[in-house]
């Protein structure tokens, strides 16, 4: 029972770190089946979080926090959009453009704003997403194997994870079920085809890069009001590069996205919990080599898999329309 308790814990982690990966890698599905590819995934990240934080911060509300965080996100994104489908600039270097930007402006306004090192305020429990403890999750708790799995897996959890799921599922039928997925495919392979089946490509790219930001805010307002307790300096990590690899290795599909990133979130997870053990036959494992590990796994698995990933034809290539 211990070990299971043990394997629940960590399973429940991994979770709550996975979801900001989620996120992110799902905004960089939506930019990237376009055609747009967008590396700028960690700065709206990053510039979300300092949103999310500033406002929750200022207005007491969580809710008003993450529809900051969007916002801002979206502003991001909407640049990210005219420099690379409306001027046809190099989409590399835009999104480098956007983490560059993101990472001064949110330390400088936070110094500026807050005197706290680039900090935001501490966030009270009123202005976070808290833990929602779903029906019969204390009964439950004692009941072997199932009670457990679902008291301390399932149960307990910010609504921002339960939407982060959802969102898979949401996009996964968005993407091959509904009318905008099959032409969001079809820009993305060919946008000669669908500009000469009379839609627009630019259009279409835009609302591609829109729903990349938007859910880029979310992933920035877990960090800053669900995960802790306010915005601080860089606290995005290399997230959002490491969603970057977890889109490529899930070979830009929504499902096989949220396997990668839970694997990256559970590869996290176990980093906390050995930090400082003692591994027989090894000894104690340093934190800094604990805190490589999951950064480690993006090296390896770009290095080792990039060949068989197949991104979109019309990947990074601005559209011209034909005279």
């Amino acid at each position: 029972m211990e070990a299971l308790s043990f394997f629940a814990l960590i399973v429940d982690s991994a979770i709550r770190l996975s979801v900001p990966l989620i996120f992110a890698a799902l905004a960089g599905l939506y930019s990237e089946r376009s055609g747009v590819f967008d590396i700028g995934l960690e700065g709206k990240m990053l510039a979300g979080a300092f949103a999310a934080g500033t406002v929750a911060a200022l207005t007491g509300s969580p809710w008003v926090g993450l529809f900051g965080a969007i916002v801002i996100s979206v502003v991001f994104a909407v640049v990210h959009g005219l420099a690379s489908i409306t001027y046809r600039g190099n989409q590399i270097v835009s999104g480098v453009a956007i983490n560059i930007v993101a990472a001064g402006l949110t330390v400088l306004l936070g110094q500026t704003w807050f005197q706290q090192g680039g900090r935001t305020p501490q966030l009270p429990s009123e202005a976070r997403f808290l833990p929602i403890n779903l029906p019969f999750a204390e009964t439950l708790a004692e009941v072997p194997i199932v009670g457990q799995i679902y008291s301390e897996v399932i149960s307990g959890h910010n609504i921002l994870v339960y939407i982060a799921i959802a969102a898979v599922f949401a996009t996964h039928w968005v993407v091959y079920s509904s009318r905008f997925g099959l032409r969001l495919r079809a820009v993305g392979e060919n946008p000669s085809a669908v500009d000469t089946a009379g839609i627009s490509v630019v259009w279409l790219r835009y609302r591609a890069v829109i729903i990349c930001g938007v859910l880029c805010g979310f992933a920035g307002a877990y960090l800053a009001i669900a995960q802790s307790a306010g915005f601080i300096k860089d606290m995005s990590a290399g997230k959002g590069f490491i969603a970057l690899a977890a889109l490529i290795f899930a070979n830009w599909r929504p499902r096989a996205v949220l396997l990668t990133c839970l694997l990256f979130g559970f590869l996290d997870a176990v980093a906390i919990r050995l930090q400082g053990a003692n591994v027989p036959g090894i000894g104690e494992v340093p934190v800094q080599f604990m805190q490589a590990l999951p950064y480690i796994l993006t090296v390896v698995l770009l290095a080792g898999f990039i060949g068989k990933a197949t991104p979109p034809k019309a990947g990074g290539v601005p559209y011209v329309k034909e005279r």
